[in-house]
């Protein structure tokens, strides 16, 4: 168990309001001055893909030696432990893929049955909401300028998965939807303001669904089609996330 200091948690405070601004401004946020829809898109995907790859998979691997030192007394355990947090990573890619196919085709085939798929749907990503906010203190407590790359990434992505719910559910996604995304957010962060200790076990594994979720979503939806993508606004993104992570990593470094 860890204790979360007050100013992490009011820094975590600072950064879930971002994020909850994210998702009510997103109709606003698809263009940006200078950037279309397109452009703002490719961005997002460069620098979501940079953060999985330099940030979030290196985060996997730290997590799963955490449960090793945990586990390591429970004997049945042992064998498993090497692939124990990439087992929960793969079953929170599977799970959020499976929604998107119950999704596509429930609206293509069983048009009747579209809310309770929405339901569903908005469930699932207001779970994925609140895990990434109940983490938020733990990820600035452990450094604050990943913290900060993770918001800014994870805004970006907040407001094209909003585009895709309305893609999904054009006739049900509104303003009442975005609100209750944002109202997870709140929920994931006020619950882990609440806990006196958080596990260090438990965010492991949390942390690890939500990376093969994240994994999913951003392989899905912020890579665009050729048709529909600006190489030069994706490698821009890539590229400042790569310079802020090499940064950052280069500054801890003792």
């Amino acid at each position: 168990m860890e204790s979360i200091n007050p100013g992490s948690e009011l820094l975590a405070l600072v950064l879930t309001l971002v994020l909850m601004l994210s998702h009510y401004l997103s109709p606003l946020m698809r263009r940006l001055p200078g950037l279309g829809e397109r452009g703002v898109a490719s961005f997002a995907g460069g620098v979501a893909v940079a953060y999985v790859f330099l940030h979030m998979l290196p985060e996997l691997v730290e997590g799963n030696a955490n449960v090793g030192r945990l586990l390591a007394g429970v004997e049945p355990l042992t064998p498993l432990l090497d692939l124990g947090i990439f087992i929960v990573a793969l079953t929170g890619f599977t799970v959020y893929y499976g929604l998107e196919l119950v999704a596509v085709r429930a609206a293509e085939k069983a048009p009747a049955a579209e809310g309770k798929v929405y339901a569903l749907h908005l469930g699932m990503y207001c779970l994925y909401n609140f895990l990434i906010t109940y983490t938020m203190p733990l990820r600035v407590q452990s450094g604050l300028v990943y913290a900060l790359i993770f918001t800014g990434a994870m805004s970006l992505h907040f407001v094209l998965s909003d585009r895709n719910f309305k893609r999904h559910f054009p006739r049900r996604f509104s303003l009442a939807g975005r609100l209750i995304l944002v109202g997870s957010l709140a929920a994931g962060w006020g619950a882990a303001a609440l806990s006196e200790l958080i596990s260090v076990l438990g965010v492991s594994l949390m942390i690890a669904f939500l990376s093969g979720s994240i994994l999913y979503n951003v392989f899905k939806e912020e890579l665009p089609a050729e048709r529909n993508s600006s190489y030069a606004g994706f490698t821009l993104g890539l590229g400042l996330t790569t310079a802020l992570l090499a940064l950052e990593a280069y500054l801890s470094h003792p």
